[in-house]
Order: C-alpha cells, then structure tokens, then sequence
C-alpha cells in the first residue's frame, strides 16, 4: 500500500480510499471469503458507497484479482456478490488472473480457482481471463525480453484495461461502453468470459519507431500468440468479437479489414451468429503510439482453461487432500461438490456450442416463436 502511495501514480488516489487488513488468508478462499475477508467487507462497501454516490452516472465497477491466492479469490468474490447485491443493475467487470498452466505458485491453486469461477459464473457480466505464463511467452516470442518482470507483465495488462474502458473516457467516431459490450459480447449469461489481446505490443519504454497500418494491426490482433490467456483460439471458435482502435485512421479501412477477417477465416466464428464482430473507434491513441486496437474474444478454446483447472480439483479432491484447511474455516465439503460441477457444466456448455450448427439451434428458435405467438 504505501509502495502504492510512493510510487509514480500515488497522487491519483485519495487518502480516505485505502483500506488496510493487518491479515492476509494465507492462500485459503474459505478464509478469505469467510473470515479474514469478512471482516474487511463493512469498509469496503462503504467506501465503495461513497464513490457511487458522487457519480453521475455509474456505468459499473471493475475489478482486478487473481484467482490462485487466498485474497484475491475469496474475498474479491465475496466483494463482487456484495456488490452485485446493492447495485443490481450495474455492470460487473473483472480481470482475473488465472493459475497457468505449467508455472503453479500455490499448491491449492486448482481449490481456489474452482470455488472462484463458481462464484464468477453467477455474479459478474464480463470477466477478462489472463494468465501469467501467456503473458510470459508474450515477453520471450514477441518482445523477446529474456527476463520480464511483474512490472513488464503490469504493462500488457494495463494496456488492454485501458482500451476496454477508453469509450468511457475520450470521444470517438463510434463509442462502446461496458453495457454495450456486454450486449454485443455475451450470447448466453453464463459464458462471459473473454480472452483479451493487444496491438502493437511494445516492451515497457520503447516506443513503437515504424507506423502501423490498420491491416498489420488487425492481423496482430487476431493472431494466437497475442492472447493473455493460455489457450489456443484455434482449438475453438468465436461466439463474439470485439475490437476496439484507438488512434486517427479510415472507419472504411478498419470495417473492410474486420470483413476479411471474417470471411478468410469463416470457419472459426460460429455461423449461427451472424455479424458477430463488433467493432468501436476512439480518436485518442494511448501514450507514445499513433495507433492501437485492444481485442477481446469469447472463443469457445476458453473451456481449455478451466477443464485444466478441473482436472487438478478432482485429483485433489478425490483424496480429500489439504481440504481440512477449508473445513477448518468452517466450509462444507458440498460446496465443493457444487464447485466442482458447475465448472463442469461450463465447460460442457462451451463444448456445445463449439460444436452447434445453424440447423440444431433453428429448432430452439422456432419454438420460441410458437411460445411467443402464443
């Protein structure tokens, strides 16, 4: 906190808006959803009450938390019900840092993450999975950084935050806010959750020499090794797409780069959604660059992800393994149960409409229609 305070940007917050807890949850949800984090809630809502009521107009709230910990899942989720709960009807917005695969800094990561995204799945309406190890391999291939730190890793993230938000903040040809996006992004409520991408991606300092052109942009964009998320968009296909360009260029060049995109690689968007690349122009580029486009996808690859996750639940949870930390805080073995399936479910979900046709949801539709004439 007082690094925070002493740091670059320290000025940019108030005083008041700091909340301190003297203990942490030592990598346990249960404690920080139950106990340690419990605690802290009055605080912190009412913190958040007095932010809110001096908007005026409060688009929603966004919150970054990783899901490995303690913290950062047990209490960021017990925030976002409370949340969700005094503010109904705002939207709810995450970036959450998901275990990675080979690189594991906690031994019940795959407990945390699940009883997590448990949570997730019912109280947030977009959540932007990142992982550390794709943010790694962004650093050794593209960047060809050989020893990236937490700082360089902060940059990548900072720089999709800032263009997912930047509608709000500057004026464009063609504005998207948190609400749109949702609207445009989510086909089903459960799978909301995205795999954000960057371009041009720069290291940390240096500033981008040679000027991009909208084509180089978007074939960057699109281009699996940009993902902030490990998993391969390949493996799957597109629900919805978002792109967000910031900077001065041709609304007609970047509407007739995104149509090719499209029809070249037709196969990976689901053909049961038509038009389902949204597109949104804001005129101020970000600091140091002419151009830049934020991308965010919701690809059913994203099931790679928590099926992975799942396999390490079950390995663990099959020998009751490290659980009496979790009893101990007073959780019942259920909630994991349910945990477990709901994760499950999603994953199936996903599966389902990778594989869906126009033809099988045509029956859905026509049903619908006879209920509606009714």
């Amino acid at each position: 906190m007082d690094s925070v305070r002493s740091g670059l940007f320290g000025q940019i917050f108030k005083p008041d808006n700091f909340v301190f807890g003297q203990s942490g949850a030592g990598n346990n949800w249960a404690k920080g959803h139950y106990t340690e984090g419990a605690e802290l809630m009055d605080s912190v809502l009412d913190m958040v009450r007095k932010e809110a009521e001096s908007c005026d107009c409060l688009q929603g709230f966004q919150l970054t938390h990783s899901l490995g910990g303690g913290t950062g899942s047990g209490m960021g989720t017990l925030l976002i019900s409370n949340i969700r709960e005094e503010f109904p009807d705002r939207i709810m917005n995450t970036f959450s840092v998901m275990p990675s695969p080979k690189v594991s800094d906690t031994v019940v990561e795959p407990y945390n993450a699940t009883l997590s995204v448990h949570q997730l799945v019912e109280n947030t309406d977009e959540t932007f999975c990142i992982d550390n190890e794709a943010l790694y391999d962004i650093h050794f291939r593209t960047l060809k950084l050989p020893t990236p730190t937490y700082g360089d890793l902060n940059h990548l993230v900072s720089a999709t935050m800032s263009g997912v938000t930047t509608c709000l903040r500057f004026p464009g040809q063609l504005n998207a806010d948190l609400r749109k996006l949702a609207v445009n992004m989510v086909p089903f409520p459960r799978l909301h959750f995205f795999m954000p991408g960057f371009s041009p991606l720069t290291s940390r300092g240096s500033m981008q020499y040679r000027a991009l052109t909208v084509p180089e942009l978007t074939q960057q964009m699109f281009d699996s090794k940009n993902m902030m998320a490990a998993c391969d968009p390949r493996q799957g296909r597109y629900l919805a797409v978002a792109a967000i360009f910031r900077g001065r260029m041709s609304m007609k060049e970047v509407d007739e780069q995104m149509f090719n995109v499209q029809n070249k690689n037709s196969s990976y968007f689901v053909d049961w959604i038509p038009h389902n690349v949204k597109t949104a122009m804001c005129d101020i580029p970000p600091r140091g660059l002419k151009m830049s486009a934020t991308f965010i996808g919701n690809n059913t690859a994203i099931q790679e992800l928590f099926k992975r996750i799942s396999e390490q639940f079950t390995a663990m949870f099959r020998r009751k393994a490290f659980l009496h930390w979790y009893t101990g805080e007073g959780m019942d073995e259920v909630e994991f149960t349910q945990a477990e399936s709901n994760l499950n479910d999603l994953v199936s979900e996903y599966q389902q409409y990778q594989e869906a046709t126009t033809e099988e949801l045509g029956e859905f539709e026509e049903e619908e229609e006879e209920q509606a004439a009714v």
